[in-house]
């Protein structure tokens, strides 16, 4: 049975971070494990405007609209989910954990000077062909009612009797639009603007101790970056993949067509994605 915890403020996210990769060498991930049931909130959420300008900066939108960017939100939920995933409770290891993919439904435009309840809680737990995946709802409240909610799923790989799925058959690449040049400080300033400060997004050095050759650029920073290009309703559903890792520094291609985008570097496609409007009814 779930249990809602409200929070006096924010967690910080550091402390976090650091406890669950403590734990993660005694976490032994599988589907079928207990998890937290506990629905934490922040009652009363108000935006850091400054914050939110960094971030809207760094991800190419517009700044000093009132209005939220659609990706935002993750944002102000990330700290919540951290605090649920570095639990003693949480089975998977934080140290490894890949966000997968994300889903976001927007019923109406959320104000940067409005006041939100937040609440965060684990979905469940899925078996998955490389291991075990995690849900994680996020949902955001005006006057009672939810207004923006997402959807993101993290893997743990292991070992798993699960059968292989066939080979993936992409589509045809959809037509290029732009090619973005990304400096090596992208996930250092989108690290800033979201606190988001995992260590494989900073530099080579710390990258290098996870297996990268370089710092690889957050997910939810290529997501964010094609949306600003892309554009969305103000009652919009967004589904997103993160397929492959994107280097720092490096060059990637933005391409769209209709509501479909996604970002490729050479051959190799980093993120596909598809937003579309929704009925107001």
């Amino acid at each position: 049975m779930s249990t809602s915890v409200v929070l006096p403020q924010t967690p910080a996210l550091t402390p976090l971070l650091a406890r669950g990769a403590l734990l993660s060498p005694f976490k032994r991930p599988r589907p079928d494990a207990d998890f937290p049931r506990d629905r934490l909130v922040l009652p009363a959420l108000r935006i850091d405007l400054a914050r939110l300008a960094a971030y809207e900066r760094v991800c190419g939108f517009a700044t000093g609209d009132d209005a939220l960017p659609l990706t935002y939100p993750h944002v102000l939920g990330f700290p919540l989910a951290m605090r649920l995933m570095s639990d003693r409770g949480f089975p998977l290891p934080l140290l490894g954990l890949v966000h997968t993919s994300i889903e976001i439904t927007r019923r109406r435009t959320l104000t940067a000077t409005g006041e939100y309840e937040l609440a965060v809680y684990v979905g469940g737990l899925e078996p998955h062909r490389r291991g075990t995946e995690a849900s994680v709802i996020t949902e955001v409240r005006d006057g009672g009612d939810v207004v923006w909610e997402s959807r993101s799923t993290y893997l743990a790989r292991h070992r798993t009797k699960q059968a292989s799925e066939a080979p993936r058959t992409d589509r045809e690449p959809l037509p290029a639009i732009a090619e973005w040049r990304l400096g090596a400080d992208v996930g250092r300033r989108y690290g800033a603007a979201s606190g988001d400060r995992n260590p494989i997004h900073l530099h080579p050095l710390t990258a290098r101790l996870f297996g990268f050759p370089r710092a690889i650029v957050h997910g939810m920073w290529t997501v964010a970056r094609c949306l600003a290009a892309h554009g969305a309703p103000e009652h919009a559903r967004l589904e997103a993949e993160f397929r492959a890792p994107v280097l720092l520094p490096g060059t990637v291609t933005y391409a769209a067509d209709g509501g479909r985008f996604e970002l490729r570097g050479g051959e190799r496609v980093h993120v596909t994605g598809a937003v579309e409007g929704l009925s107001r009814g």
